[in-house]
């Protein structure tokens, strides 16, 4: 219904209980009060009095009384038809024995004789609609809720009360305006190609079908945060010239019991009524998390119904191949079984960290909009930040073009980007950060200790600077730059934890102590230990061995997938590991404690060295790479 009509009957109900209240004309009248109605008493003008339910009097006059000037006004004029003359007067009076009291007072006095009946009235018809007010009033109310809860707009048509079961994804088509398209997405070329492919599906169907193929039903976008899936998606919207429906796997979910799966039904029916479409369901695993695990309630899971209904959907009878599902997710371990096989997604398509040469490209779009230096390096800006998403490198341009403002300069330059980097990698610089001299020159020590180190080792990746200035929650830091390999032997990770060690070491050589400046160290060192040991299988004593689990569930559950004797020997192995390397960075800086002393007396006097300052004291390395960025990139193009 309506709600205007509720509204409407609501408005008519209150004008029926005014209506009907009085009576059909009985208690029509004109108002007066108990002293006039005493003084026409004693005048000898009261014909009769009637007392209706023991609060109200009825007055009548004489026909003598009637004919008066005064009494003009007082003459009934009903238009309803009444079964009994209609009063002159009526008033409302207090205590019904005080006014009967009066009346028979003044009747003494006067020695007249005026007949007082008593009467009572029911109404009927407003007693009803009183009754019927709150029913009014309750689904008036409850409509209205209803309606602000779905997500129909105004007043529509009746069946919008229910507008809560209907999808929330969001319509872009060849009307709407989406600009992003593919040449907006640097990088990321093979899922570049998938879903180009999937857009060139649904626009020449009959190019694949001629063979006897089938258009693929969903695409899976798996990759760590902020690597460009969404984007990915984006950009499908924007090229493909089919309807396409956006919202995110929390959309299907509501407290109401049935609504997730109601949305996936009238979601996959819009889609099928202009079909070809394509669906993107972003954070998938928001619906999409394995069924049956950790419901230790026993109660009805809405969750796991959207579910159903989606897995149905997606492959089940009924189903048309002209709608094709992607779903984006950095967390594909978590998804349930059903929802990963052939037939519903039937592609996944891994987003991975961008390499240098796609770093590269990811600059060149976030810097269109930037005014930077014309000599500004973007090889170099890409070679500064390994391990970097493309949200990563977006972040940097913006807090470059921030520091840059902040300065008061008309252009970014290339140290804007230097600060920007490392803004967001250690933190705010924090220079009146109160510490003492013994402090600062323990810090000195530690952080010449981790660069000295990493600069006789081989494997250990090349330091781009070291600063004793608090950053974060860190005193000191020493920046590198990692090399970025697809494999890792043994060597290099072990040379990587004796460089991680190298600032404790250095505390013990110099001051014969150690302090809890180390910490960040010690825990980077020990997983990369236990790595070695339980998930790469490198350890010689435990042997080629891996309890590492693919599925990304908790690392061992309840139980452990090996015996309390294997425990203690990986435990016993992760330390014998460490402790190798520590002793190894202690022998490396005591063989070159000149070196590292003047190092880090330099550190104390400007607070920030760069790869420069350690050439003057160590020499050059004789194992380092003499290639440019431009000839690195030159030959992963070739």
């Amino acid at each position: 219904m309506n709600p205007y009509w509720i509204y409407g009957i609501i408005i008519a109900v209150f004008i029926s209980i005014q209506l009907f209240s009085g009576g059909f004309g009985d208690s029509t009248g004109t108002e007066t009060t108990p002293n006039e109605f005493f003084t026409y008493l004693r005048q000898g003008d009261v014909k009769k009095v009637e007392i209706v339910n023991n609060r109200e009097a009825n007055v009548y006059l004489t026909d003598e009384a009637e004919e008066q000037t005064i009494h003009k006004k007082s003459k009934p004029n009903s238009i309803l038809p009444s079964v009994s003359p209609a009063p002159n007067y009526k008033f409302e009076f207090g205590d019904l024995t005080l006014f009967q009291e009066e009346i028979a007072k003044i009747k003494a006095e006067q020695n007249i004789d005026v007949p007082v009946s008593f009467k009572t009235e029911h109404n009927v018809w407003g007693d009803f609609l009183l009754t019927l007010l709150p029913f009014v009033l309750i689904i008036g109310v409850w409509i209205f809720i209803m309606r602000r809860m779905s997500s129909g707009g105004g007043g529509g048509a009746g069946g919008q009360i229910f507008n809560i079961g209907k999808s929330k994804a969001k319509l872009f088509d060849e009307k709407s305006d989406t600009k992003t398209s593919f040449k907006d997405v640097a990088g990321l070329e093979g899922a570049k190609e998938e879903v180009q492919e999937i857009v060139d599906f649904l626009k020449f169907p009959e190019k694949y079908t001629s063979l006897g193929g089938k258009i693929p039903k969903g695409a899976l976008l798996v990759g760590p945060p902020g690597t460009g899936k969404t984007l990915l998606a984006k950009a499908v919207a924007g090229e493909a010239k089919v309807p396409f429906f956006s919202l995110s796997g929390s959309d299907f979910v509501e407290m109401f019991v049935g609504v997730g799966a109601s949305r996936v039904r009238d979601l996959f029916k819009q889609a099928k009524e202009k079909s070809p479409s394509i669906i993107f369901i972003d954070e998938i695993d928001a619906i999409g998390r394995a069924r049956g695990k950790n419901n230790f309630s026993g109660s009805n899971d809405e969750r796991e119904n959207t579910l159903n209904q989606l897995l149905t959907e997606m492959d089940g009878f009924g189903t048309n191949t002209n709608v094709i599902v992607l779903a984006a997710t950095n967390r594909a371990d978590v998804l349930d079984s059903a929802l990963m096989r052939a037939g519903r997604f039937d592609r996944q398509i891994y987003v991975d960290l961008p390499d240098v040469r796609e770093r590269k490209e990811i600059f060149e779009v976030h810097l269109r909009p930037l005014k930077k230096e014309e000599t500004l390096d973007i090889d170099f800006l890409a070679k500064q930040t390994p391990g970097f998403s493309g949200a990563d490198i977006a972040n940097v341009c913006n807090e470059a073009a921030l520091i840059a403002a902040r300065k008061g300069k008309k252009a970014v330059n290339k140290q804007d980007f230097l600060d920007a980097v490392d803004r967001i990698v250690g933190g705010l610089e924090k220079k009146n950060k109160i510490i003492t001299p013994d402090e600062k020159r323990a810090v000195a020590f530690h952080e010449a200790g981790h660069a000295t180190v990493s600069w006789m080792l081989e494997h250990a990746a090349p330091l781009v600077k070291v600063t004793i200035v608090p950053r974060g929650r860190s005193l000191g830091a020493a920046w590198y730059l990692p090399e970025e390999r697809l494999i890792v032997r043994p060597e290099q990770m072990l040379d990587e934890m004796c460089a991680a060690l190298g600032g404790r070491a250095a505390e013990k050589v110099i001051f014969d102590e150690i302090s809890t400046g180390a910490l960040s160290d010690l825990e980077k060192v020990t997983k990369q230990a236990r790595a070695m040991v339980t998930v790469y299988g490198l350890s010689e004593k435990v042997g080629n061995l891996t309890y590492y689990d693919s599925s990304g569930q908790s690392e061992y559950g309840f139980t452990k997938p090996y015996s309390e004797q294997t425990a203690e020997l990986i435990d016993k192995e992760i330390s014998d590991i460490i402790e190798k390397q520590y002793q190894r960075a202690i022998e490396l800086l005591k063989n070159n404690k000149d070196k590292l002393t003047e190092l880090a007396e330099v550190l104390l006097e400007k607070e920030v060295i760069f790869k420069d300052n350690l050439e003057k004291i160590f020499g050059k390395r004789a194992f380092e790479k003499s290639e440019s960025m431009s000839e690195i990139i030159k030959e992963e193009e070739e």
